[in-house]
């Protein structure tokens, strides 16, 4: 194979992805990985463990720092500037140039922030890097109050890293419940009901209308739409993330609300490609998926994804096959597989249990004629991502589903089972008579499929 210099900007799990599994298949090849974040790759899901005080940077790293130099792959902590796509080269912050022959844009995300009067105020921020991170640490020190705006994964996390210092949270939510524009009712109102039993003052149905100066270019306290005042000294925007593209507005590359990507990750020019946070599919990839796609697991496919086309004689689509997800909200651990809309689609039913302790709770989403299984949501109970992407991809119906739901359980064995009493109110509100089946899931899953 022909040695080529092959340079990826952003060190996130898309762009290690794909220059490890680079490496892998091509002895030849120079790799060079830029990043003016961190010089080294590191757990992005885990800063907010940083500034609880539960680990240290140098936890995060899942790789020695010698492993890059053992595997020639280069690494060089500087900011891209401008990229001219006709010369193939890059211009970093301090004048310096560098050409490749293959360039994969991997620049991940960036807070998005509405134009609100008093969002340049000191105490206001995002949360997505590094710099974010330490920034928060040093305009938190000390501080009694803050508020947190936004109803998602990054807002939850931040109210648990304040809180974790004692700080009052303030949390606003425009949504009627937590997170309802993903989760059904039920699972919402529990979560609801999580976030206030940890201290957390949760205004749903509340919109920010402006930042306040203390008169000296700090955040004194925050106006909500509905006329309530909230005195604080931070404010952290969690309404979301957009794709990291602006450096590369007004060139030759097409972007829509990303980097427009093919389903082979290839841009309209020739040798560039995009993956993770930054980069927008043309056209649908699956059914019930987004066109970006900005959670680690797709990231690190992506990453799989594009390493093998550029380092194998047969390219391949991406395929991402069942969509899975998961997260915490505070000590409650959420996994979802497939599709569970927050309204239940005209075609469809759900079955939903929740343990009286209101900590545990599961639904099961499946279509009302064939009752093929089509997702489920979890809340406090661990499941094995192989049995529901299988019973997802080989359309088992929600009967099955159910009979072999004991075979479904991640959880450590001084878990509470769950499955028994699952079982038994399924049964109760549908009147059916499913039992377990003594059939081995496991057996079967390596067994012939045949």
């Amino acid at each position: 194979m022909s040695k080529r210099k092959i340079v990826i900007i952003g060190n996130g799990i898309s762009g290690i992805t794909c220059a490890r599994n680079i490496r892998k298949n091509d002895e030849q090849a120079d790799i060079l990985v830029i990043s003016g974040e961190t010089k080294y790759f590191y757990s992005r899901t885990a800063l907010m463990y940083i500034y609880m005080g539960h680990m240290k940077f140098e936890h995060t790293k899942p790789y020695e720092d010698w492993f890059w130099e053992k595997n020639r792959i280069d690494l060089l902590q500087a900011w891209i500037e401008l990229v001219d796509f006709q010369q193939k080269k890059l211009i970093c912050h301090n004048g310096d140039t560098i050409h490749y022959d293959h360039l994969i844009l991997a620049t991940g995300s960036k807070p998005a922030i509405l134009d609100w009067p008093g969002k340049q105020l000191n105490g206001v921020q995002g949360l997505y890097s590094y710099q974010d991170l330490e920034l928060m640490a040093e305009k938190t020190k000390g501080i009694k109050s803050a508020v947190v705006v936004g109803g998602g994964l990054i807002g939850i996390e931040m109210a648990e890293m304040l809180a974790s210092r004692k700080i009052h949270v303030t949390f606003i939510v425009r949504e009627s419940n937590f997170w309802d524009n993903v989760l059904p009712k039920e699972e919402a109102m529990l979560i609801n009901k999580h976030i206030r039993e940890h201290g957390i003052d949760l205004r749903l149905s509340t919109e920010l209308d402006e930042i306040l100066d203390d008169g000296k270019g700090n955040v004194k306290a925050i106006r909500t739409k509905n006329g309530d005042t909230v005195s604080c000294e931070f404010v952290g925007i969690t309404i979301g993330v957009i794709p990291n593209i602006d450096f590369l507005r007004d060139t030759d590359l097409e972007l829509g609300k990303g980097i427009l990507v093919d389903t082979y990750f290839r841009t309209n020019l020739a040798n560039v490609y995009a993956i993770g946070d930054c980069a927008e599919f043309r056209d649908s990839i699956g059914e019930n998926r987004k066109k970006i796609e900005q959670v680690w697991y797709t990231g690190r496919m992506h990453g799989e994804s594009l390493a093998h086309n550029l380092s194998s004689a047969r390219v391949m689509p991406y395929q991402p096959g069942v969509w899975f997800n998961s997260a915490k909200f505070f000590d409650i651990e959420y996994q979802t597989y497939g599709n569970v809309p927050p309204q239940i689609e005209e075609d469809s039913e759900t079955f939903y249990w929740e343990d009286k302790s209101g900590k545990v709770a599961i639904r099961f989403n499946y279509l009302k004629h064939s009752e093929c299984f089509q997702g489920v949501n979890a809340f406090g109970w661990r499941l094995r991502h192989e049995f529901f992407d299988r019973a997802i991809s080989e359309k088992w119906t929600i009967d099955r589903v159910i009979g072999q739901l004991d075979k479904s359980s991640f959880n450590p064995e001084f878990y509470k089972p769950y499955h028994r009493l699952v079982l038994d109110a399924y049964n109760k509100t549908r009147g059916k008579a499913v039992k377990f089946r003594k059939t081995s899931f496991f057996h079967k899953l390596i067994g012939s499929r045949a």
